[in-house]
């Protein structure tokens, strides 16, 4: 079974369509990069897929899930991770893991062993109990992207999740990403950092709300000629008509 799957999806709000008629899968333990400008229709895509939007058109399936009729089992069979940190600043490291596995209808008995075991993991014991503002942001990122996973789900959505991290600590939460790919977990994950999709199996690059390339990083640089995927990147992307700052629309 595939993980994603995804035909001729297509979200118009009035005259305007932010996501135009696109297709592709995922396969389970997949990290899949999903990459674009502002503007071009990647977090419309991704918040259909987790169930928060309805597609004007098309179909697909998360999880084994129909988008357009289950969004409910979506949400539950899937973990996710904003750009903007999601845990809690004003609980501690134990009572944000216990209140979102909680949330998750994790047994009590079970989430506390877990909690325990996930703080010894992140060597957070010593600081579990220390309020999460004081954490510095990149123990916030480990913490928050195990955290979205603690239940167990099938695919976990990450939202630009190093966004103002130092590069040591975005090579460290990219070796927890790789982990749990290798456990089975599928990855689907935006990004500015264009480095970082090289370490993604697949990458999918949207400009103006279509899929302009999809595939292996090492194959789309032998395709564009280009000896990195920022030189991929800004080749595609430099004949974009859609402005990323559409008055009136925000982030499509």
């Amino acid at each position: 079974m595939k993980a994603i799957e995804v035909k001729d999806l297509t979200r118009k709000f009035g005259d305007f369509t932010a996501v135009d008629h696109i297709s592709f899968d995922v396969s389970k333990g997949e990290i899949f990069g999903f990459l674009g400008a502002n503007g071009a229709g990647k977090t419309t895509a991704m918040r259909m897929l987790c169930g928060l939007l309805k597609p004007s058109s098309g179909e697909g399936r998360v999880a084994g899930f129909d988008i357009n009729l289950q969004s409910e089992e979506i949400k539950k069979n899937i973990g996710y991770m904003s750009q903007k940190f999601s845990l809690y600043n004003d609980l501690t490291a134990r009572e944000n893991i216990l209140f979102y596995g909680g949330l998750y209808d994790i047994p009590y008995k079970e989430l506390k062993i877990k909690s325990e075991r996930l703080l010894d993991r992140l060597g957070l014991g010593p600081y579990a109990n220390k309020l999460l503002r004081d954490y510095p942001l990149g123990w916030k990122q480990k913490l928050a992207f195990s955290v979205a996973i603690q239940h167990q789900p099938m695919i976990v959505f990450l939202d630009e999740p190093t966004g103002g991290v130092d590069p040591i600590t975005r090579r460290q939460f990219w070796d927890m990403i790789y982990e749990s790919a290798e456990g089975g977990l599928t990855v689907f994950v935006t990004t500015h950092y264009m480095d970082e999709a090289e370490y993604c199996h697949r990458v999918c690059i949207m400009v103006d709300g279509r899929i302009a390339a999809m595939d292996t990083p090492q194959s789309l640089k032998k395709k564009y000629e280009s000896q990195n995927m920022d030189e991929v990147f800004r080749k595609l992307a430099r004949g974009a008509v859609r402005s990323p700052d559409v008055p009136g629309r925000g982030k499509r």
